[in-house]
């Protein structure tokens, strides 16, 4: 469609500004898309859209979930103005759709954009959606989402997957033996993990005879963690500890089995690298989103799940070493995981914004 223009309007954390960028790449590829982007100060956004090569209009809101009272209050005593400064930059803008992606400033831009009558589609990656994308779900023209459980939240939903780097999706299974498990936090690491692997490494790597394990930390907790794995009395040769993971297609492609939080982004790529996985959710996200994301990967049969309560180091201890000696299970759930995977996820929602703006281009 020439002359596109999409307003692409979140943010917060990686989990919503990596796909949104994906999906505004193939808009201006396939497209030839103006877009724009709206979130606040605080989030990822803030860096990686510049970087990214895209301008970004910064409003001020704040959280409304998982937050005291007074920060709560405050946001809502600050949501007209944000919802006014979304109104007076899509009458300057002028966008055919926009696009909601979930975070900070994804309410304020849907809630401006469906009050001026712009036609309005949300993307959500979570099983659960967050509180932004339930208060629109029924008034937005289209939507977006990873799992099929989400659908319900919103009008006209499309199962389209998560956008995730091609890289993901060619990775060849690694050979039998030895065995790999990668344990990865996150980019900030998971404390409770970097608390249980060092204890139960020694008897893993005993019971488990060909093992390594490649353990990611996060940057503040890298010495420590590295101090338990070397009080344990594990084999140092079979382990090691890094605060940050470079190369994630390269580093999934060397695993057998990946323990991980399960939030959207790592769960997608888990599906299009087609690796089993232990999950344990994160207890404090938004809405227990985790633990619905990592229900859908156990119920498809790609996942084991353990909560954050049941993470006891013999609980674990056999969990791990159940998997990690069963190749049939593991092949089983790797299988599974491919099952989920979207690889035309950013192509599909691209397309699906174009053809919502086509549809409604002769309202203006």
């Amino acid at each position: 469609m020439a002359g596109l223009r999409v307003l692409i309007a979140g943010g917060g954390t990686g989990g919503h500004i990596i796909p949104a960028l994906a999906v505004a790449r193939e808009l201006v590829v396939r497209h030839g898309a103006e877009v724009l982007f709206v979130g606040t100060a605080r989030g990822m956004e803030s860096r990686m859209v510049p970087e990214a090569g895209f301008r970004l209009h910064l409003i001020d809101v704040g959280q409304l979930k998982n937050v005291s009272l007074l920060t709560r209050l405050r946001t809502l005593f600050c949501l007209p103005r944000s919802i006014a400064d979304c109104k007076r930059l899509i009458r300057e803008f002028k966008p055919d759709v926009v696009f909601g992606v979930g975070g900070y400033a994804s309410g304020p831009g849907m809630a401006a954009a469906i009050r001026l009558e712009i036609p309005t589609m949300a993307f959500e990656p979570n099983a659960m959606p967050g509180l932004a994308n339930r208060l629109v779900g029924k008034r937005v023209q289209a939507a977006a989402v990873n799992f099929p459980a989400a659908a319900r939240y919103f009008r006209n939903a499309e199962v389209t997957g998560i956008p995730v780097r091609p890289e993901f999706f060619t990775l060849a299974p690694p050979p039998p033996s030895p065995r790999h498990l990668l344990v990865f936090g996150g980019s900030q690491g998971a404390q409770l993990f970097n608390r249980t692997l060092p204890a139960i490494a020694a008897a893993l790597l005993e019971a488990v005879p060909d093992l390594t394990v490649l353990h990611q930390s996060g940057a503040r907790h890298a010495d420590s963690t590295q101090a338990a794995y070397a009080d344990s009395g594990a084999d140092p040769s079979r382990w090691q500890v890094r605060p940050f993971l470079d190369d994630m297609p390269a580093r999934f492609a060397q695993a057998h089995l990946v323990m991980a939080r399960s939030g959207a982004s790592t769960v997608a790529e888990l599906a299009a690298a087609a690796k089993p996985a232990l999950l344990v959710p994160f207890a404090a996200a938004a809405d227990d989103h985790q633990k619905r994301n990592a229900e859908e990967m156990v119920n498809a049969g790609a996942a084991f799940m353990l909560l954050e309560s049941e993470l006891a180091p013999d609980t674990l201890l056999e969990v791990l070493t159940v998997l990690l000696n069963s190749s049939e299970r593991l092949a089983s759930m790797a299988a599974a995981a491919r099952t989920q995977a979207h690889p035309d996820a950013a192509e599909r929602i691209a397309n699906r914004i174009a053809a919502l703006a086509q549809r409604n281009s002769g309202r203006k």
